[in-house]
């Protein structure tokens, strides 16, 4: 984190001075000693301390280096976490191959890491269907203990295994807490069919965690083929309607416009899936999404505030990073755009 080097703007100092600079940027930057601490041992005031600390930096005597590993990308982390008002924001390399596919692999690997930091012994930790979230439970390899539970139906419940109950499954054996699965598919042809799954015993018992949850991971899908399944599930009539409404973004069954509103609230009472007034209540909810394909969907659903933090690549990055103004409630605040235009 800190070396020594005599450069050659350092030479102006006195042979005195630069072993008191040495000694004195040692205790600080490597043994972690504080200004105080140095100005006792040296007999000198905290604001001598902080001069020399300060010159030292100036003539190259110190050296810092900040180094994250080569797939993260730091500063535009720190950019989109500020543009946005995130909690958290992480950017990885985007893949070599520009197929511009939505959701690298790496994405849930990285996710997987900070759900590691985020997630704390107790908590109840809830898992939306998603490509992202499953490859993120794939790779979970530590979690405090918690309670694991899904946070919406299955995209087709014949798949059920290979997809969200084995997500929330995994994450419960890494934790070593229980696991409250759904087995029910996400979209029903009807309300009045949603309605009664969601009053059947298993599913019943999972809703009554949704108000427990203390980190979420989401995932989101832009309206287009192949990169929402909720888009891939309707009629073409439907896709239609939807449209009309002007849908931009799609997350756990819930539809955005470009500026983060609600549309088409009526879908949700056909789906098994945690209302967006419990996502908005969640402490920590992590949305992991990227490729160019998505971007403008995630910039919808950022300006949604139902998200705190987002997992991305480069590519979507650079499209937030550059796209037009957030808007004046950024997703920490955890707003809801409707309040001031009423959704659709």
């Amino acid at each position: 984190m800190a070396g020594m080097s005599a450069g050659r703007s350092a030479l102006r100092m006195g042979p005195a001075e630069l072993v008191q600079a040495a000694a004195m940027a040692r205790r600080f930057y490597l043994e972690g000693k504080s200004k105080i601490q140095i100005a006792e041992e040296f007999g000198v005031s905290r604001f001598k301390v902080a001069r020399v600390l300060e010159t030292a930096l100036e003539r190259d005597l110190v050296r810092i280096e900040i180094r994250v590993p080569a797939e993260l990308d730091a500063e535009r982390s720190d950019a989109l976490r500020a543009r946005y008002g995130l909690r958290h924001a992480v950017v990885v390399e985007s893949p070599a191959e520009d197929d511009e596919s939505p959701d690298p692999e790496n994405l849930g690997e990285v996710a997987a890491d900070l759900l590691g930091e985020l997630v704390n012994e107790g908590d109840v930790l809830g898992l939306a269907w998603g490509r992202s979230t499953i490859h993120m439970a794939a790779a979970l390899d530590r979690l405090p203990p918690c309670t694991v539970v899904q946070l919406t139906g299955v995209y087709d419940a014949g798949t059920a295994e290979r997809g969200s109950v084995e997500a929330v499954r995994r994450a419960a054996q890494v934790s070593g807490g229980e696991a409250h699965p759904i087995y029910a598919p996400m979209l029903l042809p009807d309300p009045a069919t949603a309605a009664a799954l969601r009053s059947q015993t298993g599913i019943a018992r999972a809703f009554e965690y949704f108000d427990k949850v203390t980190v979420a991971c989401v995932s989101i899908g832009s309206w287009e083929p192949g990169i929402s399944t909720v888009h891939d599930m309707l009629s073409e009539e439907e896709r239609a309607h939807y449209a009309s409404l002007g849908v931009a973004a799609e997350m756990s069954a819930h539809l955005f416009d470009a500026e983060g509103r609600r549309v088409g609230r009526d879908l949700g009472e056909r789906c098994i899936t945690v209302e967006a007034d419990r996502l908005r209540r969640i402490p920590e909810v992590v949305a992991i999404a990227g490729g160019q394909r998505k971007a403008a969907a995630i910039g919808a659903v950022l300006r949604s505030g139902l998200v705190t933090s987002l997992v991305t690549d480069r590519s979507a990055a650079d499209y937030l990073l550059t796209a037009s103004s957030p808007g004046p409630r950024p997703a920490l605040e955890r707003a809801d755009p409707d309040t001031t235009a009423g959704g659709r």
